[in-house]
């Protein structure tokens, strides 16, 4: 285990248009607002088309090569995650998402691509004072904490 210690900052409400990209969106707006690590939570539509990784494919290898599932009709979508930078400090969103739709979920990662339906409302909530970086490995950007 790695840990660290911080605090909160800022807190930004972000409200996304039909077709605007979360991870996309919320990283664009992270960094012209110079947040470098945040939590982040999401709530609205979910799009037709939208992508998500719902696991790795079997059987697993050096590299982990993920496993898709596109949505086929618009879904509500409910997700939390965070915000750390890369190697690069660049900030880099992972975000686990619920979508559904008549009775039926898929659960998986936001990151490959969810296309806002109607209306995405994005809170952030900024955290300063951490160490925390994203770093490559496996073919992820995987949390590392520590220098």
């Amino acid at each position: 285990m790695e840990s660290d210690t911080a605090s909160q900052g800022r807190v930004f409400i972000l409200r996304l248009h039909d077709g605007e990209i979360l991870h996309g969106s919320v990283e664009d707006f992270a960094l012209r607002n110079d947040i470098k690590a945040a939590t982040v939570t999401a709530v609205g539509g979910a799009g037709k088309g939208s992508k998500m990784t719902v696991g790795p494919k079997v059987p697993i290898t050096e590299r982990i090569e993920p496993l898709y599932h596109v949505l086929n009709e618009p879904h509500e979508f409910t997700g939390t995650g965070t915000i750390f930078p890369n190697e690069n400090g660049i900030p880099v969103m992972h975000m686990h998402c619920s979508c559904g739709r008549e009775g039926r979920s898929v659960t998986g990662c936001a990151r490959a691509g969810i296309i806002t339906w109607l209306v995405m409302e994005v809170v952030i909530t900024e955290i300063i004072g951490t160490r925390a970086v994203r770093k490559q490995e496996k073919g992820f950007d995987i949390l590392a904490i520590g220098d």
